[in-house]
């Protein structure tokens, strides 16, 4: 499961569809409807916020319009919050984690969509997915596809 913290817009067709899947999948695990995958850290900072499922929904929101932008049909009707209405929600996600996330999707573009990985900006240059909010740090603790450059 990789809910990216990057700009939807930066995934290829595959990352956006799979993210779009994945995200499903979360959704289902916040409202408790699959006993499955409960403790993925890729969930840790949703379940922090105050209400997870509107944010989660919010997220899921943000690929829902690049889907339309791309012109796919993905199913808005599954989303259960559309967005956090009034509520103006933004999760901090670090420096370091966005340079490890880009890193992470030029190894995946490189096999996938090799096109797509020249017009991969920087991390000082690279848009975030609209929920999130760039602030200084190191790559996140939940994040264990960097438990190796850790040690």
């Amino acid at each position: 499961m990789r809910l990216w913290s990057v700009h939807p817009s930066l995934l290829d067709a595959k990352g956006l569809v799979a993210c779009w899947r994945e995200t499903l999948l979360a959704q289902k695990v916040l409202a408790g409807e699959t006993r499955g995958y409960s403790e993925h850290p890729q969930l840790t900072r949703f379940k922090a916020q105050p209400d997870p499922l509107r944010a989660i929904g919010s997220y899921l929101s943000g690929l829902h319009d690049e889907s339309r932008a791309r012109g796919y049909n993905f199913d808005q009707s599954k989303i259960l919050y559309r967005s956090m209405g009034e509520i103006a929600l933004t999760i901090p996600v670090t420096t370091g984690q966005l340079e490890f996330e880009l890193e992470h999707l030029r190894r995946k573009l490189e096999v996938r969509d090799p096109a797509r990985l020249g017009n991969l900006p920087e991390v000082d240059r690279a848009q975030l997915h609209p929920l999130f909010s760039l602030v200084p740090g190191e790559i996140e603790a939940w994040e264990k596809d960097a438990q190796a450059l850790r040690r």
